[in-house]
């Protein structure tokens, strides 16, 4: 009676384990198995995938698949180090634009010989360049004022004459309304730009001359 009853239950189980084996079939071991098994060696297994094991199972008798892993694990992949980013150091602000210039009164806007008092050339120069370009500043650090002188004369005579000439043309910017700091200097006859012949003639060597008596106008600001 028992064996027909073992029998009949093995048969079920087998139907069973067919039916709930959906990934793979275990095997048993050949040798000694603790587990129920059908006719080809696999073992039985419950609707929910549980092994059937015999009265006699020990530890030692475990399969894989039943009692540990069906097959070796795989490595859980794991995502990379986060790397923590690189604080950014602020950016340096930007270099306000700037508003820098340096016009030259000189040819026909120069001084004539031996004078101080600006020609209207040289007034309608300052207009149309220093002024215009004054007016493009939203703020004007210092405006420069340097006098030169031609060769002709004493040191001292011409040191005096050029620094007349800076002040001349300083008066007229503020003559115009220009309220910047001014600053005038007189480099009297060291910076000439032009050489002439001293053998020329008196009046031909003036007006050889002529483009060393000259002023110079700077501005340093800060554009609009």
């Amino acid at each position: 009676m028992l064996n027909k009853i073992t029998l009949g239950l093995a048969l079920g189980i087998s139907a069973l384990a067919a039916h709930a084996q959906t990934a793979s079939d275990i095997k048993a071991n050949p040798e000694k198995s603790a587990y129920l098994q059908d006719s080809r060696g696999v073992i039985a297994r419950s609707p929910f995938g549980l092994c059937w094991r015999i009265g006699d199972w020990t530890p030692a008798d475990a399969v894989a698949g039943c009692d540990g892993e069906l097959a070796p694990p795989v490595a859980k992949p794991t995502a990379p180090a986060v790397v923590a980013p690189v604080a950014q150091a602020p950016a340096a602000p930007a270099a306000p634009k700037r508003c820098d210039f340096a016009v030259t009164l000189s040819s026909d806007e120069t001084f004539e010989f031996n004078k101080a008092t600006l020609s209207s050339a040289a007034k309608t120069r300052i207009d149309n360049d220093v002024l215009a370009k004054l007016s493009n500043c939203a703020s004007v650090e210092i405006v420069l004022v340097t006098g030169h002188t031609d060769r002709l004369g004493s040191h001292p005579y011409n040191q005096r004459l050029s620094e007349k000439r800076a002040n001349a043309v300083a008066a007229y910017l503020k003559s115009k309304g220009v309220t910047a700091n001014i600053d005038t200097l007189g480099a009297g006859k060291t910076q000439s730009i032009k050489a002439c012949d001293d053998k020329l003639p008196r009046k031909q060597l003036i007006a050889c001359l002529a483009p060393n008596r000259r002023v110079v106008i700077e501005a340093r600001g800060i554009a609009k």
